[in-house]
C-alpha cells in the first residue's frame, strides 16, 4: 500500500507529510505486527529489546506515537530531540527529499514543545510495555546547554527506559564544540551527577564528522564518566557525490549516503572501547544485511529513520526477517553473539 500511495506523499511538502502520518498513526489503526523471532530478542545496557532495530530519534520529536511505533515492529523507540523550553527550530523550509540519492538534509533546529511536554506525554504512558527513550537537546539561546541536559535527565530521568544526550545535531550552532574533550568531561560528569541513582541508562550521540583522534577521547571520556552507552551516529555535515536537486541545501544529510561514513564511525568507535561500551548503530541502515553489518561491526543495536521514508513502516519487519535469517545463516544463535564477530 505504501509503494502506491507514495506519490501522492511525496507531493507534499515534507514536512506537511510528516505531520500528516503522525495524526495517521495517532488515530489508532496501527496494525499491531507479528511476535519477533526469538533469535532476535537481546540486552543492551540491562533493557531487554525484543528486537534490536529501534526508531530514531526526530520521527516522533514531541512523544505524541511510541506506542504506535512500537506496535509497527521495531524493539525501541526514541523520542525528540526535546529541549527545557519549547522552540519553533529554523525557518522552513528546512526538510528536504533527496529522492535520487534515497537520502533527506534536515535543518530542523530542535523544533519541539519543549521538556514539561514530553514529561506529561512520557508520565500518561507509565505502566505501558515498551522500551521508550527521550533524546535531549539544548535551546538554541540557552547560556549554558550543559545546563539543558542536566534538566532533562532530571525531568525525564524517572520516565523513560533511556536518555539520549544529543550533542551532535549540526543544526545548533555550536552544539558540537560540546564533543570536544574538556566540554565533553564536564558535561558527562553533571549529566550523571543528575541521573544519581535512578537506573535509567545514558547514552550519548555523537556525530560522524569525527577526527580519528576524537574516538579515542570520546571513548574514553565515556567510559571513565559513567555513560551506558554511545549512539553512532547523527547526521553529516558532508557532502559525498549527490545527484538530486536539493543536494546544495544547508544542514545534515541523512540516508544512503551516509552509510559509508556512519560505519566508519562505528568501527572507530569499537575500536576504542574495545567493547567494554554498548553501541547502537544509525545512519544509512535501509535493509537486514545493512543491520546485520553494523551489529558485526560491533553494534549491540541499530536505528533507522530516513529509510521509512522511502520504505514505508513495512521496512521493519522485512530488516528483522532478513536479520533473522542472517544470523542462522552464519550459526549465530543470538544478535548478542555477532556483535563485533
Amino acid at each position: 500500500m505504501f509503494h502506491a500511495l507514495r506519490p501522492l506523499v511525496f507531493a507534499l511538502d515534507p514536512e506537511r507529510a510528516h505531520g500528516l502520518t503522525l495524526a495517521a498513526l495517532r488515530s489508532g489503526l496501527v496494525p499491531r505486527a507479528p511476535a519477533d523471532d526469538p533469535i532476535l530478542a537481546t540486552r543492551v545496557a540491562g533493557l531487554a529489546l525484543p528486537n534490536p532495530v529501534g526508531l530514531a530519534a526526530g520521527f516522533d520529536k514531541d512523544v505524541l506515537v511510541p506506542d504506535a511505533m512500537l506496535r509497527l515492529g521495531f524493539g525501541f523507540v526514541e523520542c525528540g530531540s526535546v529541549t527545557p523550553r519549547p522552540q519553533d527550530g529554523n525557518p522552513r523550509p528546512r526538510l528536504f527529499r533527496l529522492v535520487d540519492d534515497a537520502a533527506v538534509i534536515n535543518r530542523m533546529g530542535f523544533n519541539n514543545l519543549g521538556l514539561d511536554h514530553a514529561v506529561t506525554r512520557l508520565t500518561a504512558r507509565r505502566g505501558r510495555p515498551g522500551i521508550v527513550g527521550i533524546n535531549l537537546g539544548a535551546n538554541k539561546d540557552s547560556n549554558d546547554r550543559t545546563a539543558d541536559y542536566v534538566a532533562g535527565v532530571r525531568a525525564a530521568g524517572a520516565l523513560a527506559s533511556y536518555v539520549t544526550v544529543n550533542i551532535s545535531s549540526p543544526n545548533t550552532p555550536g552544539l558540537r564544540a560540546l564533543q570536544d574533550g574538556a566540554a565533553l568531561t564536564d558535561l558527562v560528569a553533571r549529566v550523571v551527577a543528575a541521573r544519581g541513582s535512578l537506573p535509567v541508562p545514558l547514552f550519548v550521540k555523537v556525530a560522524p564528522d569525527l577526527e580519528p583522534a576524537d574516538f579515542d577521547t570520546i571513548a574514553r571520556i565515556a567510559l571513565d564518566g559513567g555513560v551506558d552507552g554511545l549512539i553512532v551516529s547523527n547526521t553529516t555535515i558532508s557532502r559525498p557525490p549527490l545527484r538530486s536537486r536539493d543536494a546544495g541545501e544547508a544542514g545534515g544529510l541523512s540516508g544512503a549516503p551516509l552509510a559509508p561514513l556512519a560505519l566508519a564511525a562505528l568501527q572507530g568507535f569499537a575500536r576504542a572501547t574495545g567493547g567494554a561500551l554498548p553501541l547502537i548503530a544509525a545512519g544509512g541502515i535501509a535493509s537486514g544485511a545493512d543491520a546485520y553489518a553494523r551489529i558485526r561491526a560491533g553494534a549491540s543495536a541499530v536505528q533507522l529513520y530516513s529509510a521509512l521514508v522511502y520504505e514505508g513502516p513495512g521496512l521493519v519487519q522485512r530488516i528483522k526477517a532478513d536479520l533473522a535469517g542472517l544470523l542462522r545463516r552464519d550459526g549465530f544463535a543470538s544478535v548478542g553473539d555477532a556483535v563485533g564477530a
